[in-house]
């Protein structure tokens, strides 16, 4: 049978899982210690870790990166096992490639959810590996956390196909894709991958994401789309030269607008890149100051102490309107409008004042 989740499309013989690991063909059944339901009646494809995470962990919602997206709150974070990608510098290395799901948590989604309540969060985010290849339990858990009146986060490659694109983020309001370069040869000499369908989910989140009324802990029923922001991990000499930086930048700009935040975080030996030394800090400043040249609004440093480059400047008036110390808010100036206070021009995301 062929996995329809992702771009690989993995013919997977039965009792056998696809490239990522999770997802088992269970040949027209589920295995009685397995709960996952099918995704689709006419495949008997399923996530053999549906219901299980390794563990429920608040983190403020500024560790995602997401800094447009109601800054200081918390979000219970979860994850699993498994990846559609192959990084060779991946930083979670040791759950994306397990495929031995004995060690995780059982956690309903119902259970996800009065954590995240009982914890005092604002969302959920599925983040630590890749959220798409358990699609299922991400979907099930964010219908409970909306009836809750939560927020849904996913920290995903984009990396899924065009018939489950929008099935995926029809749940899901804000979302943090890594870009890992702006280069194909680097996707599939380093993630055995390719960058067009990532680019695609890109333009998907800024053009095509259909509106939704979300009414969630708001005063009106504005309808607005998945609120996103874009990371690229710069690893020396491999991704982070001037030209592929402005290409990118220009690509953001054209395609994806002014006003998406874009981070440049650090990298940081991992995994198979062990000899590779970390991102120097003066590779994101260069960098974020490309960004700002080509017309960028908001771009962002990471994985660096840099308070300047984690800050928000009002594209305006230049002040610094929430001003942070790595993921901490130390100062935040946005009003009830999501305006600046200090020239009240209108900062793009999802504030409160």
């Amino acid at each position: 049978m062929n996995c329809t989740i992702c771009p690989r499309r993995c013919f997977i013989p039965a009792g056998k899982t696809g490239f990522c690991g999770v997802r088992r063909n269970g040949n027209g059944n589920i295995g009685k210690s397995d709960n996952s339901p099918k995704i689709d009646d006419n495949i008997g494809i399923y996530s053999i870790t549906y219901g299980k995470n390794t563990g429920l962990v608040v983190d403020p919602v500024e560790k995602k990166p997401l800094y447009h997206f109601y800054p200081s709150s918390s979000t219970l974070s979860l994850g699993s096992i498994g990846c559609n990608l192959d990084c060779k510098f991946c930083q979670n290395f040791s759950i994306s490639r397990l495929s031995d799901d004995s060690f995780l948590r059982e956690s309903s989604p119902k259970d996800v959810v009065d954590t995240a309540r009982t914890k005092g969060c604002r969302s959920i985010a599925f983040t630590y590996n890749e959220p798409i290849i358990w699609l299922e339990y991400v979907i099930d858990i964010a219908k409970e956390a909306h009836k809750a009146g939560l927020f849904t986060i996913a920290v995903t490659n984009g990396y899924i196909s065009q018939e489950w694109r929008e099935k995926f983020f029809d749940y899901i309001d804000a979302a943090n894709v890594d870009l890992k370069s702006f280069s194909n040869d680097f996707y599939r000499e380093y993630c055995s991958a390719s960058i067009e369908p990532v680019k695609e989910t890109l333009l998907y989140l800024a053009k095509k994401s259909k509106d939704k009324t979300r009414g969630i802990n708001r005063n009106d029923n504005s309808s607005r789309k998945t609120w996103f922001e874009v990371t690229t991990l710069l690893i020396p000499e491999l991704n982070d030269s001037d030209r592929e930086i402005e290409e990118l930048s220009d690509w953001f700009f054209s395609n994806l607008g002014a006003e998406i935040p874009l981070h440049f975080s650090a990298f940081r030996p991992a995994d198979r890149m062990l000899s590779i030394p970390p991102t120097p800090a003066k590779t994101l400043f260069r960098a974020r100051d490309i960004a700002l040249a080509r017309g960028l609004k908001f771009t962002y440093t990471g994985n660096i102490d840099d308070q300047a480059g984690q800050s928000t400047f009002c594209p305006q008036c230049k002040q610094s309107i929430i001003s942070r110390d790595r993921f901490n808010v130390t100062e935040y100036l946005i009003d009830e409008d999501q305006c600046c206070k200090y020239c009240g021009q209108t900062i793009a995301g999802e504030f409160e004042s």
